[in-house]
């Protein structure tokens, strides 16, 4: 059995979630139920994809959850986009949320590489 606290895709993973919670509570109420619970969900669906990964008794299986992750990661990536185009946030509050959901989508491109080879 895996320890997914020690992947550091998931360490990442869970400091961006822990960022997308803190930048979206200034986000407008009436969001609560839209946006602001889409980018939370999508958020927090990768580093919660990747520990359920780490269960799972097969590389094949573990890949899977990783495919997962890296299509949660997309979506908040975008969702950040929209968020920051609706004026929800800053560019100086993107930017390094985009860098690091970028970074995240890389290092899980590389994982699934290596468990493919």
């Amino acid at each position: 059995m895996k320890d997914f606290r020690r992947l550091k895709v998931w360490q990442k993973a869970h400091q961006f979630a822990l960022a997308v919670y803190k930048t979206t509570k200034d986000f407008p109420r009436e969001e609560l139920y839209g946006l602001t619970s889409q980018i939370r969900r999508s958020s927090m669906s990768i580093p919660t994809n990747i520990a359920e990964g780490t269960g799972r008794f097969t590389d094949k299986d573990f890949a899977r959850f990783l495919q997962i992750s890296m299509g949660s990661a997309s979506e908040a990536e975008y969702q950040l986009l929209l968020a920051r185009d609706l004026g929800f946030i800053s560019n100086e509050k993107y930017a390094p949320l985009q860098a690091q959901v970028e970074e995240i989508k890389k290092m899980l491109a590389s994982f699934l590489r290596t468990l493919r080879s």
